[in-house]
């Protein structure tokens, strides 16, 4: 069975799956109950039969449920695994977002510090730099 890609495909695969689970049971289950009546019907029914017909059904709920379970296993664990993908990239954007916000910071003070060089080595055009939006105004010292 090919992996479906897409979420929708999923839904699609999953219900049509669904659909002829419940259709094998509906058709095993009005066989059962054809028989159970035609057991009924003859006059000389053996006590031993509705054991059997009960470990029949017993068998293919069995079945049905083997086949239903192990798929909404196989879900599980793809969403365990979705969910671990989730969280491992939150996390690497929790970092990144720091490594960004010490460059940034980083920046900033470089900036700051360029500006009162700047400032230092011409002190007649030091009204005319322009100085970072953040925190510092006209030259230091004033």
């Amino acid at each position: 069975m090919n992996k479906p890609e897409r979420l929708g495909e999923v839904d699609e695969t999953a219900a049509t799956e669904a659909e002829s689970v419940v259709n094998a049971v509906e058709g095993e289950i009005r066989d059962f109950v054809r028989r159970d009546i035609a057991a009924f019907r003859r006059p000389n029914q053996q006590p031993g039969n509705d054991d059997a017909a009960a470990e029949n059904l017993a068998s293919m709920i069995q079945r049905v449920s083997g086949a239903s379970i192990a798929e909404v296993e196989r879900v599980i664990a793809e969403l365990s695994a979705v969910r671990d993908t989730l969280r491992n990239e939150g996390e690497r954007v929790q970092r990144d977002i720091a490594a960004y916000a010490a460059l940034s910071q980083a920046a900033l003070t470089s900036t700051r510090i360029i500006a009162d060089s700047l400032a230092n080595w011409k002190p007649g055009q030091a009204d005319h730099i322009p100085s970072p939006s953040i925190g510092v105004q006209g030259r230091p010292g004033r």
